[in-house]
Parts: C-alpha cells; structure tokens; sequence
C-alpha cells in the first residue's frame, strides 16, 4: 500500500512521525512523506525533521505563507500532480491545518481513499479557520483515526458510519514518550539561566488572540505581571512578533526584566521547557494535550477547547482571554496542589501502531471497501 503522508506546519511533523515510525515493522505499508511547506522556516522545519529522526521529504511542495484562501489554492493546485504521477493507494492527512484539508479534498477529487489522523474533535467556534479544516476534511474522509472520546461521539452525532471510525489514542502522545529521554538531556534551562519548576513557559499564535491589538494587549500586560512573579520563557511564533512590532507592543517586552523573548525552539528543546514548567500559558491545542501527560497544569488562553478530555483530566485549565480571568487562574494554579489525574484512555504511545496495525488488517481492498461505505469511488 503506497501511501502518502502529508505534513505542512509545525504540528504535523510530530504526528506524521509517529505514523512513519509505526509503519517501517510492516513491509507491506510504504509512507512517502509530502511536504506542503505550509511552515516556510527551513531552518526550524530541519530541526524538526533532525530532532524527531524522520526522513527527508520525498515532495516538497514550497507553498510558503499566504492567506487562508491562497494558501490552500496553492497547495492543491501544486499537490494534483503529485497525485497524477504518483498513484497512491491512500492519502493520510494529520491534525487541522491548510494542508490537511487542500489535500484531502484533491485526494477524493481524484478518487484516492483519504485517512484524517486526529479525526473528530471539535471546538464548536467556527470562527476557528481550524474547526472549519477538522468539519471539512471529516466530512470527505474513509478512514477517521480518533485521539479521544469525544471524537467518536463527534462522529457519531454527524453520522458518519461506525465502521470507518477507529479510536486509536493519541500520535502526539506517541512522540512525546519516545523522545522524553532525549528531551531530559536538552540544556535549554542552563541556557536561560533557569531551574526545573521555577517559571513559566507561554505560547501564543491563534490569530483571534494576535490580531487585536486590544486582546493581545491584554494578554501581554498579564504577562508581564506573571513576569513578576515567575520568570516567564516566551518562544515567539513569527506571527505573534510581528503583530507585536506593529502594534508597537515590543518595548514593553523588551523592557521587563523576568521575561526571556525567544525564538522558537527545536522539538527536544520545547520538550524539556514544557516538562520542567510551574505553569503553561498557551493557545495551542497540541500543548494542552501535551502538558496533561506530562503533568503540568496548563492555562488555556482561549473560550473553547477540542480537546476536552485534557480539561477532564484536571491539569488543562480553559480560562478565557480577558486579563482579570488569566490573572485569577493563575494565582490559583500556584496556590493549588497539584491535581491527580491521570492521561486520557489510549494516550499510551501506541496511537501510531494501532494505525499502522489497522491498515496492514484492512489492505487496500478493506480501504476501498471503506471509501465504497463513504460513497467513493
């Protein structure tokens, strides 16, 4: 079975990793990975591909940045003929970027079985470009591969047909644990000058939290008042910096001592930042799952989630954008004992070997027979 892998942003890699690495014990299943070049830092897309050992690209697309609407024109218009050479047996797409969907659509477009990796979860906001890429590629996909339960449920309630509905865990989870001991030897806390437990580490890049100037504001005056505090670690995603610079908010960052403005880090690195944080603040869907397993409580800095089974475990905190919200939640986080519960069901580092299991089982007749169910070719 000749299939082809899609990754394009940051999240990808992680998640298309696992799926490699689950396939090399079976022959039988032969991944290519496609790069859309969604993610248009070589530099840090190297370090991606360094630290988590996985191949180089056999297709590399090199969209680069543009909006939403350019952005996946331009990943189907240069991935159709990589289609029409190639001949897939099956298209799997990961996560809810552009690349997810524009490829998914050109794959059923042209009658290849499409596999949606993380299939099924749901903020409910589509005001989310993310959610809209998750309902879409949902909607045309064979073979749904779920992280969690409420992504069956999601499914379910959509109708989509039990028998192309696979719980399998969570691939992110995967690489987190086979890369945990790797990561425990990254010196990014000598380099800050920091030690385990002693600050805090804050992501931001949803374009509803960058791209107002007054929530973004906002979100960096509490920042600068944890600052005060804790040290606060800050690898600012280049969307971020530049919002930052045109809002003319960079002084104040610049200016406050505690907080450590950096650029984004490599895979292992951030690894380590994360496990030995007091507390996260993030945006990012991937790091609420990430912080659940390696037990760090984590500050969401969004109204919703997708992923509710990390706010289950009691180590996600979803705390809204208003400043007065994030204020209180964080005072809490620090006077709290920390919280006891344990990792979702399936997140075991065996998501990627349950895929790969399940598509050596089927073979291509089972995919097709799947595509068929879903009205395919």
């Amino acid at each position: 079975m000749d299939i082809l892998c899609i990754c394009g942003a940051r999240p990808n890699f992680m998640k298309i990793g696992a799926v490699v690495e689950a396939m090399r014990p079976h022959p039988e299943l032969v991944p290519s990975i496609v790069h859309t070049g969604q993610h248009y830092d070589e530099r840090l897309s190297q370090v991606m591909f360094e630290d988590l050992g996985l191949p180089r690209p056999e297709v590399e697309l090199e969209v680069g940045s543009a909006s939403h609407a350019l952005q996946t024109a331009r990943i189907m218009e240069r991935f159709e003929p990589v289609i029409a050479e190639r001949r897939p047996d099956l298209v799997l797409v990961v996560g809810d970027v552009n690349s997810t969907v524009a490829c998914g659509l050109v794959a059923v477009k042209l009658g290849v079985p499409l596999a949606h990796v993380e299939a099924g979860l749901r903020s409910f906001d589509r005001s989310m470009p993310e959610e809209i890429n998750r309902v879409v590629t949902d909607s045309i996909s064979d073979l749904l591969f779920v992280s969690e339960a409420s992504g069956v449920a999601n499914l379910r309630r959509e109708g989509v047909p039990e028998e192309n509905v696979f719980f399998v865990g969570n691939v992110m989870i995967d690489t987190l644990l086979r890369h945990r001991r790797r990561a425990d030897r990254s010196t990014v806390l000598a380099r800050l000058g920091l030690g385990p437990r002693s600050y805090a580490a804050v992501t931001l890049h949803r374009p509803g939290n960058v791209d107002d100037p007054e929530r973004l504001a906002g979100l960096l005056a509490v920042l600068l008042e944890v600052a005060g505090r804790l040290p606060v670690v800050f690898p600012a995603h280049p969307r971020t910096l530049r919002r930052i610079e045109e809002f003319g908010l960079r002084d104040a960052l610049e200016r406050t001592p505690g907080l450590h403005r950096i650029d984004p880090l490599g895979y292992l690195d951030f690894l380590k930042l994360m496990a030995e944080a007091r507390v996260l603040l993030t945006d990012s869907g991937g790091i609420q799952e990430e912080a659940t397993v390696l037990r760090v409580p984590c500050l969401t800095l969004r109204e919703n989630t997708e992923r509710p089974a990390t706010v289950d475990s009691g180590w996600n905190h979803l705390v809204g954008t208003h400043p007065d919200a994030v204020r209180a939640a964080f005072e809490r986080v620090l006077a709290a004992p920390q919280p006891s519960g344990e990792a979702p069901e399936r997140w075991d580092g065996r998501a990627g070997e349950r895929i790969a299991t399940t598509l050596r089982e089927l073979g291509l007749a089972g995919v097709r027979r799947l595509q068929a169910r879903r009205g395919g070719a």
